[in-house]
């Protein structure tokens, strides 16, 4: 069974477990359609009682390096931002945070900015020598996004947090995996695998059991990630108007250290 969810493809890889691919190799940028894409699959996964767990992974060398800020795929204008108007992408990111089934994210390459705050959204990460995991923003002269300010420190604490956000560090997936931000460390090639295992484990349980205890686990946790959201928006909005802002992107296309003013 094959099902499309635009640049999405799912797959029944076992009876219980469905696997949610991204398409958009190598680099798997993301952008508005493709979240509200990924919030369809996992509402349809939630309306199926015979899916009990999904793996999300994508295709190409990086799990996700991030959005894309180039024209949109569609060739529709993205709507004008204001300071009030919020983020229409952390509103469907949001969505992410509510689902009912439990997610087993594969990590390989890149998880860099948003694709990182993608990757925390599961409720594990298989994580392996080639993975990258970097909330860079402030290199590019602005704050963490994708509920990372509410996601991150459930996973390995604030002062790593905060190493993480103030340095912009570029961390591999052995440490990502000692600090906590993957529960299984594997061979790149053996990564999907892995992954379909670990969703194995959980899928063999009691699907009503499995549903109640990830809700015990997670008690307001999209409410926290949409609080969270709503701020990183009103931050980055403010910072995006900064010349940090344009030198910081400038910086980080040239390999360099940027050059801030602090206006």
């Amino acid at each position: 069974m094959k099902e499309q969810y635009g640049d999405i493809t799912v797959t029944r890889v076992e009876d219980h477990i469905i696997q949610c691919e991204i398409h958009r190799a190598p680099n798997n940028f993301f952008d508005i359609p493709l979240i509200q894409d990924l919030g369809t699959c996992f509402d349809d996964a939630d309306e199926d009682p015979s899916v009990r767990a999904i793996v999300l992974c994508s295709e190409g060398k990086h799990f996700c390096a991030g959005a894309n800020f180039g024209a949109p795929r569609d060739g529709v204008a993205r709507p004008k931002r204001t300071i009030d108007s919020g983020n229409p992408l952390y509103n469907e990111a949001v969505r992410l945070f509510g689902n009912k089934k439990p997610v087993v994210a594969a990590v390989q390459g890149a998880a860099v900015g948003g694709g990182f705050g993608l990757a925390m959204m599961a409720d594990f990460r298989v994580l392996c020598p080639s993975t990258r995991m970097t909330a860079n923003f402030v290199k590019l002269g602005f704050s963490p996004g994708f509920g990372l300010t509410h996601t991150l420190p459930r996973a390995i604490g604030i002062q790593k947090t905060n190493l993480m956000f103030l340095t912009g560090r570029r961390v591999d997936g052995k440490t990502a995996y000692e600090w906590g931000m993957g529960e299984v460390f594997t061979d790149d090639d053996n990564l999907r695998n892995a992954a379909i295992e670990l969703a194995r484990e959980v899928a063999e349980n009691a699907p009503l059991a499995l549903v109640s205890i990830r809700e015990q686990m997670r008690p307001g946790l999209k409410d926290g990630v949409k609080a969270a959201t709503d701020m990183e928006g009103r931050e980055q909005f403010l910072l995006q108007q900064t010349e940090d802002h344009k030198e910081g992107v400038k910086a980080v296309a040239e390999r360099r250290v940027g050059n801030f003013k602090g206006k």
